[in-house]
């Protein structure tokens, strides 16, 4: 059932509200990041009150001007929106704390701009999540690319302005190249840019051309480059001259989670399952996909520098998303949706472990992290947590997802299981290949020679608490998956019935 409710609407002034109020307490440091704490639970405590409703089997629902018939500014609240609605608020709140203790240990300047464009890059992202047509999900998902744009650039010297160049070029002309004319082509033929009630149907007409639906699904699927799909890709490694809480927001919560949420929303609620499984465009994405993965993985074993290492891991795990719906079955589709999730979680806390580190140390490259476990072991706990869930290693939330797909590889017809399995296998002994070393290193490797690490000890409790209690939800949703899988269940269930 359909319901009107402008709770919708509330999450998504809450971070538009908190950016403006911050920059009036640019005066007050400790004002304003209680502001931008205030906005980032005001919007959480929203989008949890709509859980029982939608758990209910209801989608919540909300048009704020309407342009043409078929065309209008509308929100709505599922069960597919509830998974990013959901992690996107509640990693805010951590992201908060953690930067007040990354920016201010480093006495980074402009932390009053760099907290209001972090509010703003979230009012991108819930808009993004609550979209309810591909029209309003496009102008929120440009909202972000514009207001993240400050935050990579944030050091203003030459790197950075490169890494910010790189990224709103390739963000935003393949979103104006290739997504804008997707658009426009869908509503000539289908009338509407809403999307579906269930992931079956689809949009489009039974006698639509099929080359023309092939063409417009390959627009859509290269027009959302913050997806980070090769060859697309170069723009997220390109980002990490930004500060390491933006690192971690471009890679767990808003950026990269604003690409593959758009993907796959238009791949199950534009085109449907029935219609890419009668045009075969469900194996070929996965197998292109399957390329990232692989690639991704080998490049980031080759880089010393955490940051870097990461940022090519992030390449790599996002494809698993896109991958797993590709799969159109019923498992592979909650494989894809799940680690929407379980990857916001652990990548997170692998980013803040990063910042921690380098807070504490001033040390970028692992090469340089032997023994520095026995300095920081909470942080580098963490770390082990989180990259076990990258790994799938049980009992850590990655271990669901990586279950899922296989159980959804396996519901494949011969021989394309067989292909999908050897790619899940690859990469899982990829991703021990570059996670484990720095575990391995940090605890049990030597100390750089001339290095006793005086006075090292762990990062301010601001950065600490927040990367710990990100990685405790790591373990705790891959013991109990039941909460997120109920959203997951519900944005599947015409599938799997």
């Amino acid at each position: 059932m359909q319901i009107e409710s402008a709770k919708l609407l509330y999450a998504l002034l809450a971070p538009l509200i908190g950016a403006l109020v911050v920059m009036r307490c640019s005066k007050h440091p400790d004002l304003r990041e209680g502001v931008s704490f205030a906005a980032s639970l005001t919007m959480f405590g929203l989008v949890m009150s709509m859980v029982p409703e939608v758990l209910a089997g209801n989608r919540l629902h909300l048009t704020i001007f309407q342009i043409l018939p078929g065309l209008s500014v509308t929100l709505r609240a599922d069960g597919f929106s509830m998974i990013f609605a959901l992690v996107a608020s509640f990693l805010w709140m951590l992201a908060v704390f953690y930067s007040m203790g990354y920016m201010r240990g480093l006495k980074e300047h402009a932390q009053t701009r760099f907290n209001a464009c972090f509010a703003l890059s979230l009012f991108g992202a819930i808009g993004v999540a609550f979209s309810d047509n591909l029209f309003t999900m496009y102008l929120f998902y440009e909202i972000v690319s514009v207001c993240t744009y400050p935050l990579v650039a944030h050091h203003q010297d030459d790197e950075s302005y490169s890494g910010a160049r790189k990224y709103i070029i390739y963000l935003t002309t393949t979103a104006k190249g290739l997504l804008l004319p997707a658009m426009i082509l869908i509503y000539v033929l289908t009338g509407t840019l809403d999307f579906a009630t269930n992931i079956s149907t689809g949009i489009f007409p039974a006698d639509a051309n099929g080359a023309l639906v092939t063409m417009l699904y390959i627009f859509c699927l290269l027009g959302f480059a913050k997806s980070g799909i090769m060859p697309l890709h170069n723009w997220l490694p390109s980002a990490m001259v930004a500060p390491t809480p933006v690192s971690a927001l471009l890679h767990a919560v808003a950026v990269v989670k604003v690409g593959v949420f758009s993907t796959t929303r238009v791949m199950l609620y534009i085109f449907g399952v029935n219609t890419m499984d009668a045009l075969n465009l469900g194996i070929p994405t996965a197998y292109f996909v399957s390329f990232t993965i692989l690639t991704a993985s080998i490049i980031a074993l080759s880089k010393d520098n955490l940051k870097a290492r990461l940022a090519y891991s992030t390449v790599s795990q996002l494809s698993y998303i896109i991958l797993g719906v590709a799969l159109l079955t019923p498992s592979g589709i909650e494989g894809g949706l799940i680690h929407i999730a379980n990857h916001a979680f652990s990548k997170i806390t692998l980013f803040f472990c990063a910042g921690a580190i380098y807070v504490a140390t001033h040390k970028k490259n692992i090469s340089e992290m032997g023994g520095l476990g026995k300095t920081m072991p909470f942080t580098f706990a963490a770390f082990a947590i989180a990259s076990l869930s990258m790994i799938g290693a049980p009992p850590v939330a990655g271990f669901v997802t990586k279950w899922k797909l296989l159980t959804g590889a396996m519901e494949l017809p011969s021989p394309h299981y067989i292909g999908i399995l050897l790619v899940l296998l690859a990469s899982t002994l990829l991703n021990v290949g570059y996670f484990a070393p720095v575990t391995y290193k940090a605890f049990f490797g030597k100390r750089p020679e001339g290095e006793v690490y005086e006075g090292v000890k762990e990062a301010p409790l601001a950065m600490l608490i927040p990367l710990m209690l990100a990685a405790t939800i790591s373990v705790i949703v891959g013991i109990y998956p039941d909460f997120m899988m109920s959203f997951v269940k519900l944005a599947t269930k015409v599938v799997a019935g």
